[in-house]
């Protein structure tokens, strides 16, 4: 028996597929210009496919001098926000959730209010904070990777908190009871019960963060000025912009090996990110 489908479904289905496509075809314009050969890439008439694909803007964009460098700074400044907005995040949102305390209500106010200031009005206060930053911790300053993962922080834990409190919340005090009947310190309850309860929302978090501080340039612009050994995967594309002749295909192809690793990232935590995802909805 043919299984006959509501026309409110298919319509539905159809609107699905269409905004896939839209949101999946600038992808595949990126790697398609970035296997083209020059000539096609300058064309006229720009073709949607090429017949004669080509690893020549590949090659030029990992010849450039400190490129390696530049991806390990990346993943540096990425994995420290990742981790430490995951730590961060946590013990602060087991502290909302679990005890009661003076503020804590103006607090979480705060942490909603943080998330609503638009990141450009507050780049020039951060760079002179920074600065000072600088003169007592050298780490922190300008120039030095230590800033970057400052700011993301910054950014990323209201958020994160705020998301984490929901999946904190939702594990009922009746359990950490039981633990302590058992035995268990709030120590142990909190690591080896609460934590794993909890861990689709940190994927979540943890894929957020990393996003976030991948694909940032503002900052990096901003805070790493002279020191070019800092600089992270963003700032080397600036490389192929030139008045005269950018390099498009450099361009295209230094972006393609930009968002490989968030895409890997994306497909190693899919399940637990969909999870965690409405688990904060449902929080």
């Amino acid at each position: 028996m043919a299984l006959v489908r509501k026309p409110g479904r298919l319509v539905a289905e159809v609107v699905t597929v269409v905004i896939a496509g839209i949101v999946a075809f600038p992808i595949y314009w990126m790697v398609l210009s970035a296997l083209k050969p020059s000539g096609e890439i300058q064309s006229a008439n720009p073709k949607p496919w090429t017949t004669s694909p080509s690893f020549e803007s590949f090659n030029r964009v990992l010849n450039v001098s400190g490129f390696g460098q530049f991806f390990l700074n990346s993943v540096i400044v990425a994995v420290a926000v990742v981790l430490l907005s995951l730590l961060m995040s946590f013990l602060a949102a087991v502290a909302l959730t679990r005890f009661n305390f003076r503020g804590r209500t103006v607090l979480l106010v705060m942490l909603l209010v943080a998330q609503m200031v638009p990141i450009e009005a507050l780049t020039i206060p951060l760079f002179f904070l920074m600065r000072s930053v600088g003169d007592v911790a050298p780490a922190f300053g300008l120039n030095e990777l230590g800033s970057l993962v400052l700011v993301h922080l910054a950014f990323s834990l209201p958020f994160a908190i705020w998301m984490l409190r929901g999946f904190v919340a939702a594990v009922p005090v009746e359990l950490e009871e039981a633990a302590k009947l058992d035995g268990a310190s709030r120590l142990r309850f909190t690591w080896q019960i609460l934590f794993p309860l909890v861990a689709p929302g940190l994927v979540a978090i943890s894929v957020l963060a990393f996003i976030h501080a991948w694909n940032d340039f503002l900052f990096a612009k901003t805070f790493i000025i002279s020191k070019t050994d800092n600089q992270t995967l963003p700032q080397a594309i600036l490389v192929f912009f030139k008045p005269e002749d950018t390099d498009w295909g450099a361009v295209m192809a230094s972006s393609t090996l930009m968002t490989i690793p968030v895409l890997i990232f994306f497909v190693l935590v899919q399940r637990r990110l969909v999870s965690g995802m409405a688990g904060a909805v449902k929080g």
